[in-house]
């Protein structure tokens, strides 16, 4: 008796180690695995090896079993391997002989391959349009709080004058770097990979560029064994893009769980976005936002777990790519419900206009004082002498105005051409 068995027949065992959640996973990409279908049939059905009859209840049947994906009432049993034997074994339970037809030219590699094209294609177009979104509304509220000011703070000290159009603007800005990655992506899965089959093509005469124009992709993967080793570099290239916009949005929810803090108490987001305490009546934590930077973190590890996973496998088909699924789906969901908590959360966030009466931020204002010197004629060195010896004898009076003109700056923040950047992607 080993200590894993559980009384369960060899085989069995084998089956729950090889297809692992496999089944729930693929719920998630059985409505591209339709879509895949009914093209890869019309496509069948121009080169003659579908009848008319054959492709008018194929597509018939694959329309009502997308209308059971949608509602909810489809499953796969543990009868079923994946998505793939599920829905030909339906096809044909309801259509008869035209139902078998359907695997002619095609392996599993490539109705995985295209199924996941697609699936990422729709995700990445959906995470850009959060990202958008949410720079848009970081764009506005910069608009809103641009001439109040705000501590800049280097290695946690206080450092120079920053304003809420600064802090807010900038992320809307980074988050433009965040889209390339996004777009990139986009480029990589935006081929189509049908027809490659196992990996190596078909002898059957088979049209891809139909299938191409049937599915929406904007190019093919020409070269059959190029695409199949696109399966993992598809998933590793959403990761990277995923991860770009994570790290920006796990550093925004840590500015936020900083300036909600009590000894910042630079902002506040409405009450339904924090938390209580069990014994502390007083608390507002920002669970929200330390969850979107938790999950935020996690997300960007996923890269290099996919890297780890396949950087040593050789071209050709491997069971190990069944595992990219396990990183990728449910960071892509969590990366989704982030972006749309930081949306709804920052949308009614109310800012402290007063910060800057408190006297500690005094020597923000330091360099500025000092450049007025270098201004009048003083040389720089002599400036920084002087203002240092007024600081150490308390002899320093800050002026708490500024007067930054150059692009990119306090009173000059270019929101028009940051909004034209993000318009542009």
């Amino acid at each position: 008796m080993k200590l894993w068995d559980k009384g369960l027949p060899t085989d069995q065992k084998i089956d729950m180690f090889t297809v692992g959640n496999d089944r729930q996973l693929d719920l998630v990409i059985a409505k591209y695995d339709i879509k895949a279908t009914l093209a890869h049939a019309k496509m069948l059905h121009t080169i003659d090896l579908l009848s008319e009859d054959d492709i008018s209840k194929i597509e018939t049947e694959l329309n009502n079993l997308a209308k059971e994906i949608e509602e909810g009432t489809f499953i796969i049993e543990n009868q079923f391997e994946d998505v793939h034997s599920k829905i030909e074994f339906e096809l044909t339970k309801r259509i008869g002989d035209a139902g078998k037809k359907i695997h002619t030219a095609r392996s599993r590699n490539d109705q995985v391959l295209v199924a996941m094209h697609l699936y990422l294609k729709d995700e990445l177009t959906q995470i850009k349009s959060q990202v958008k979104e949410l720079s848009r509304n970081l764009l506005i509220t910069a608009e809103q709080y641009k001439d109040i000011l705000l501590p800049g703070y280097t290695h946690l000290q206080i450092a120079m004058p920053s304003s809420f159009g600064l802090w807010f603007s900038s992320y809307a800005e980074s988050f433009v770097d965040d889209l390339y990655f996004v777009n990139a992506a986009l480029k990589v899965v935006d081929q189509n990979p049908l027809g490659s089959a196992a990996g190596y093509g078909s002898s059957f005469p088979i049209d891809r560029e139909f299938t191409t124009k049937e599915l929406g992709f904007e190019t093919l993967k020409y070269n059959v064994v190029a695409a199949q080793m696109s399966r993992g570099k598809s998933e590793k290239s959403t990761a990277f893009a995923m991860s770009s916009v994570a790290g920006t949005l796990s550093k925004l929810a840590m500015d936020v769980c900083l300036y909600m803090s009590q000894n910042f108490d630079f902002m506040s987001i409405p009450s339904e976005f924090t938390t209580g305490s069990s014994i502390m009546p007083h608390k507002k934590n920002p669970d929200v936002f330390e969850l979107i930077r938790g999950k935020c973190n996690k997300i960007q590890a996923l890269p290099y777990e996919l890297t780890l996973l396949i950087n040593n496998l050789p071209s050709g088909y491997h069971r190990d790519l069944q595992l990219l699924k396990e990183g990728v789906v449910p960071a892509i969901q969590d990366l989704k419900a982030s972006l749309e908590m930081a949306i709804y959360a920052l949308q009614s966030v109310t800012v402290n206009k007063h910060i800057l009466e408190d006297n500690k931020y005094d020597y923000l204002f330091s360099v500025d004082t000092l450049n007025t010197l270098v201004m009048k004629g003083m040389s720089f060195r002599d400036a920084y002498v002087k203002i240092g010896m007024d600081i150490e004898n308390s002899n320093y009076k800050p002026e708490k105005h500024t007067k930054h003109s150059h692009i990119g700056s306090i009173n000059n923040l270019c929101l028009d051409k940051i909004r034209e950047k993000l318009d542009n992607i």
